[in-house]
């Protein structure tokens, strides 16, 4: 497909002139409308993509203050009839709404019609075993068709989704979907990635004993049977009849919880956020459609569209993935490792399904590119990329060297493929979190790139750097606040009484009326930021001690429940050095009892704890014996001061010895933060 003839966001922008009489000098300006005028750029959204609703919204907004803004009241949506809306049209153009694969290099697609009528068959099955709207429908899935088609399911008859991809081991999932208390699983007998069969049965065995609430299980199963399941995915998706083929998913209240997602902070259990329908709906619309410029399939300007972004389904990722449906965009999604084999990797696995589906967008975590780029890999290899006119990459900072290496590399392969694209191909890299299921930061078809860069502040996002004093500035690295509300912020924490878990995460560090003007709080986002003078933004990694593995955020409390299980292991501190232009670098020190040492031995049984009770994605890149844990007086651990010293700030900013329970243990980690800086500056 040749890139678009009109970009998605001057069709926007032309359209708020014809109806709207509004004309923009830049893009910044138009930015600064939309977060000036919420009700007006939110409604502009609602009718520039004809959203429906039986039933009128009094207002777009009720109160224009975080946590409490209710967005558009009175409006009915649901996703899956958005997702619908499309089948006709799409179908008729003889376009697919899903085209899957592998490691295996096998293609297979999923027609309107038949996406559909499984999620029909489906749905009408979980309401006659008893699921209602608000019951929760938990999945243990990988990233397959069958996935997609049950998520739809759910939704369509206000039931509330829960996923979690099937690397992540027992302790893990079940402290997620405990807390929902889900109705039904649904669950994989076996996943295969790497090159290998992973059996799941056991873990589908503990999570039924230990989810006592559910009271069905359908089974997604390779072999056509497994242990006792309530019932074969398989079998209810082959159904048909005329009550499938009448189905209409219901109409739900605006803000009628969607899903449920997790997103960990430094204690406790990962946090359940709940966002709704209509919200989701249209931040994707605005996202994916304006920002990524990404089109509807059976659209003339866009006509072929074919949009994927490689994820699992535990990364928020794959929730932006599905609602490419939503503007009747084919969806092609990989399910394996992007570099194959695990004892011979090759880092254009992911490229070739990409020219086999003919992708026209592909997006992925910075650290696939950045392992690509070190792989050296032939991109020409991969097969015709022809068709491909975009990348997208988020997760963690995707460094300047990386971002030029494909520039470079994908300039070369226009002159022989004639890609007008690909001769200055455009990157929508953008920064935004499982905790709002959008971005904050993105892309903008029509501005300047430069690598290591991202375009620019999001329209409705008003997002500043706040210094120490919690004032904006400008090309100064800050914290990334959001001072005004944004739809998909979540609803609410699942079991958070009067929100005060909710409240605690975002609005504690800016409270209410921060800066005298009668503002209301601004949503600290954890990341550190830097905001250029020409609109374009930075992101230098995570400013609190939330770890970031490849795009999975995990708290780091859920590593020491892991790591101090050990009867070794008496304490332990983990912290995760994402920063800009850097590999990703995660130490563990640990506290081991006398007579232990910290042999291979010791330090496998330690990846294994994590490994088994998490996933080998969070394991440590290396681990040290420490004598002590730094911990303030009131006995917290010193996670950030400890990432600050390591990431080359001055002691005397970083930490105060006189608030520290145990002070003298402080020398050995300047030595160790000396060292690393050292060995740091002579790597680069």
């Amino acid at each position: 497909m040749a890139a678009p003839y009109v970009p998605q966001l001057a069709m926007y922008r032309q359209w708020l002139g014809d109806t709207r009489g509004l004309v923009f000098s830049s893009y910044e300006e138009m930015r600064q409308w939309s977060v000036r005028d919420l009700d007006g750029f939110w409604r502009s959204v609602w009718d520039y993509y004809d959203l429906q609703s039986p039933t009128p919204f009094a207002a777009v907004i009720t109160e224009r203050k975080m946590p409490s803004a209710v967005w558009f009241p009175g409006a009915q949506v649901n996703y899956a009839r958005q997702v619908f809306r499309h089948v006709a049209a799409a179908d008729a153009a003889g376009l697919p709404a899903i085209v899957s694969g592998g490691e295996d290099g096998s293609l297979t697609e999923t027609s309107w019609p038949e996406l559909r009528r499984k999620a029909a068959a489906l749905a009408l099955d979980l309401k006659d075993k008893g699921v209602r709207p608000g019951d929760r429908v938990a999945a243990y899935l990988p990233n397959i068709p069958e996935t997609i088609v049950a998520f739809l399911a759910t939704a369509s008859i206000g039931a509330i989704w829960s996923v979690c991809a099937p690397d992540m081991a027992a302790p893990a999932v079940i402290d997620r979907f405990k807390q929902i208390e889900p109705k039904v699983l649904i669950a994989c007998d076996a996943v295969t990635y790497a090159g290998r069969r992973h059996d799941r049965r056991d873990v589908v065995g503990e999570l039924r004993r230990s989810l006592p609430t559910v009271e069905h299980v359908i089974l997604h199963s390779e072999a056509g049977a497994a242990a006792a399941p309530d019932a074969l995915l398989s079998d209810i998706l082959a159904r048909t009849g005329a009550a499938i083929d009448a189905f209409e998913p219901i109409w739900l209240p605006f803000d009628h919880p969607l899903w449920i997602v997790y997103s960990s902070g430094t204690t406790g259990l990962p946090k359940p956020i709940v966002h709704g329908h209509g919200a989701i709906v249209v931040v994707a619309l605005a996202l994916l459609g304006l920002h990524n410029d990404i089109g509807c399939s059976y659209h003339q300007n866009s006509f072929g569209e074919r949009y994927h972004w490689y994820s699992s389904t535990g990364w928020i990722m794959w929730n932006s993935q599905v609602g490419g449906l939503l503007s009747g965009t084919t969806c092609c999604i990989f399910d394996g490792s992007p570099a194959g084999a695990k004892d011979k990797p090759d880092w254009t696995t992911l490229w070739r399904f990409v020219a086999q589906s003919k992708s026209t967008f592909f997006g992925a975590g910075a650290a696939f590119f950045a392992n690509c780029a070190k792989a050296e890999i032939d991109l020409a290899a991969a097969g015709d990329l022809s068709q491909l006119r975009c990348l997208g990459s988020t997760g963690s900072p995707l460094s300047a060297d990386t971002q030029a290496w494909f520039n470079a590399r994908f300039a070369a392969l226009s002159k022989t493929n004639g890609s007008k694209a690909q001769a200055d191909i455009w990157w929508a890299n953008i920064s935004g979190g499982t905790d709002f299921a959008g971005a904050f930061i993105g892309g903008n078809r029509e501005l300047p790139q430069t690598p290591g860069a991202m375009q620019c502040r999001l329209l409705g996002a008003a997002v500043e750097a706040f210094n120490e004093q919690g004032q904006a500035v400008i090309d100064e690295v800050g914290e990334l606040v959001c001072t005004e509300p944004m739809p998909s912020m979540p609803l609410y924490f699942w079991n958070d009484e009067g929100g005060v878990r909710y409240r605690a995460s975002y609005f504690e560090i800016y409270p209410d009326d921060l800066d005298g003007s009668g503002r209301g709080p601004a949503w600290r986002h954890g990341d550190w930021l830097k905001v250029n003078p020409d609109g374009s933004c930075i992101i230098y990694g995570r400013s609190d001690a939330t770890i970031n593995r490849h795009g999975l955020r995990m708290g780091t409390s859920e590593l020491y429940s892991a790591i101090e299980s050990l009867p070794e292991v008496l304490d332990s501190l983990v912290v995760d050095l994402e920063y800009l232009g850097r590999d990703s670098y995660m130490p563990l020190f640990v506290v081991l009892r006398d007579g232990i040492a910290l042999d291979a031995a010791m330090q496998a049984k330690i990846n294994k704890a994590i490994e088994s009770s998490l996933s080998r994605r969070f394991l440590p890149n290396e681990i040290f014996a420490v004598a002590e844990i730094p911990r303030t007086l009131s006995g917290k651990k010193q996670e950030l001061p400890i990432k600050k010293l390591l990431l080359g700030q001055s002691v005397e900013k970083v930490i105060n010895r006189e608030a520290m329970a145990n002070p003298g243990c402080l020398d050995w980690y300047l030595d160790f933060a000396a060292m690393h800086l050292k060995k740091v500056a002579g790597a680069a």
